[in-house]
């Protein structure tokens, strides 16, 4: 493997490459006893592939699925079309990572709803760690209660006001 200097000119080009080269620049320095041994583990055999039984996403600056993947929750309903709307963007992207943000929280609104068709009724209180939160953070807890009290107050009365206008207009 050739050494960091003769690779210097040829990636000097890319800003910040080489930054740790130094070794009086390395946190470790100088307790690490610098070889350049630990390059020699990077060559390895990859994994058996592991079969996909169900949709796997993955990014697009990766040509395909990695050897060894999870599928705890295969990407269903609204959340699932969120999921797959933000895998066509870059992870280095806000089209990537707020779309994924948004399909958790409808994920859960979806949850809730499965629950109630399956004749369960959720503990919310339990599942949201308000008892923990309760103990440790009550006026943090007050605080979200009270904002999600308003806002859902606000919505109520912005579809009342829509309602009575076109009830009025007719």
């Amino acid at each position: 493997m050739p050494n960091l200097e003769e690779l210097a000119p040829q990636f000097a080009h890319i800003k910040g490459w080489g930054i740790d080269a130094d070794p009086k620049n390395d946190p470790t320095y100088p307790m690490k006893q610098r070889t350049n041994a630990e390059h020699s583990g990077y060559s390895w055999d990859r994994p058996t592939q592991q079969v996909a039984h169900e949709e796997v996403l993955h990014s697009n600056e990766r040509p395909g699925l990695t050897a060894v993947f999870g599928t705890t929750v295969p990407p269903t309903g609204l959340s699932g079309a969120l999921r797959r709307y933000a895998f066509q963007y870059s992870e280095s992207s806000y089209g990537h990572w707020l779309p994924l943000l948004l399909a958790d929280r409808v994920n859960v609104v979806e949850g809730i709803i499965d629950d109630f068709k399956q004749g369960r009724v959720p503990n919310i209180f339990a599942e949201k760690g308000w008892k923990s939160e309760w103990k440790h953070n009550p006026q943090g807890l007050a605080t979200k209660v009270l904002i999600t009290v308003a806002i859902t107050a606000g919505v109520v009365a912005l579809l009342r006001g829509n309602r009575s206008r076109s009830l009025q207009r007719a």
